[in-house]
């Protein structure tokens, strides 16, 4: 068995413990979270398990219990770095949920704290074990569309949520949008291009959402909507759209890849890849059109396309020492330093270099 922790027990909280529920060898001892409030709603997700499970305040009282062996933090984007401090001295397994952190030197000082770390550190990045995309990554880079030259992703989805407290409602919280949301599509860019970021270009604005909301008398200050460009070391170009006032949309996620023999697309939550080879001017197209299943228990635990499950699967084998550590710290760390500089893009409406950033 392995003995989890759980530090932020709201709404992606409460989809680790149902994907924890059905992940053999996994049982919640401990939980941490300042709200009471959310602290009930982890309760009432374990049901009959949560007895005996103890509640903290803080993570630092969860290490310091004795209780857990591998920690899921997640808590708000802003709080990871001083969540964290003490969980690494611990010694513990930890599953971040992304962002790493909001800030650049926040995530460089995780990614350096985690090369003296003795054990697991895996940042949550869900979006690479949807089942559909996982596929998709696989026949990239098998070559099945040739050499890789185009890819685009587009998200097409509902407005943030409300979380306690609104916290995500401002930047300085979150990290922006281009970090909190899109750090998932920049990590995704990185493992299908196999290459680094060198110039990102993004333009984006808060034009439909939060208009008429105020906290305390400030105004949100997060993007809904937004085109970005990324350009990779390797001369692959990639390209996000983004926009959170698309609900009514068939499908939240288009990921298409063109090589220089075929194209391929993966349709979330249909759960399709069609991949369309090269024909020749006024050939018949030729698509190729199949279904990727996800399992149904893995479906009904979350709300990501069954990837919470899957990156569960992969990280509990990491902590028994039967598997790798698929997304590093540092790779958490370089999907925040691109939407950063997306986010400084927007903002100052040029091209930022990913060197500014000492990348």
């Amino acid at each position: 068995m392995v003995r989890y922790g759980l530090v932020g027990s709201g709404m992606m909280g409460v989809e680790h413990i149902h994907n924890l529920a059905i992940t053999p060898g996994a049982v919640v001892t401990a939980l941490a979270d300042p709200v009471d409030t959310s602290l009930g709603w982890a309760k009432s997700a374990l049901g009959a398990r949560a007895d005996g499970v103890k509640s903290f305040s803080s993570s630092a009282e969860l290490a310091a219990s004795g209780l857990v062996d591998a920690v899921i933090v997640a808590s708000p984007n802003y709080t990871h770095r001083s969540v964290l401090e003490p969980l690494l001295d611990a010694g513990l397994h930890i599953l971040c949920e992304k962002p790493l952190a909001t800030t650049i030197e926040d995530a460089r000082w995780i990614a350096e704290r985690v090369k003296q770390h003795s054990g697991v550190f895996w940042t949550a990045m869900e979006y690479r074990y949807m089942p559909p995309a996982a596929a998709f990554i696989e026949q990239v880079h098998a070559g099945r569309i040739g050499a890789l030259k185009m890819l685009s992703i587009r998200e097409h989805r509902f407005p943030f949520l409300v979380k306690v407290g609104d916290w995500n409602r401002f930047s300085e919280n979150t990290g922006g949008t281009m970090v909190e949301k899109c750090c998932h599509f920049f990590d995704l860019m990185r493992l299908i291009t196999q290459s680094e970021a060198v110039r990102v270009y993004c333009s984006g604005a808060m034009d439909v959402n939060h208009l008429d909301e105020a906290y305390d008398g400030r105004r949100p200050d997060i993007i809904d909507n937004s085109f970005t460009t990324v350009d990779f070391a390797n001369g692959v170009r990639a390209m996000l759209d983004l926009s959170m006032f698309a609900d009514g949309a068939e499908n939240q996620e288009e990921i298409c890849a063109v090589g220089d023999k075929a194209r391929l697309e993966c349709l979330i939550p249909s759960g399709d890849l069609i991949f369309s080879p090269r024909t020749g001017f006024m050939n018949p197209k030729t698509p190729e059109r199949v279904h990727v299943p996800v399992d149904e228990a893995a479906l009904k635990a979350g709300s990501h396309h069954g990837s919470t499950y899957y990156e569960h699967q992969k990280f509990i084998a990491a902590v028994r020492g039967e598997g790798p550590v698929e997304v590093t710290a540092d790779d958490g760390l370089r999907a925040v330093a691109i939407g950063m500089a997306a986010e400084i893009s927007a903002r100052e409406k040029r091209v930022v270099d990913m060197r500014e950033l000492g990348f």
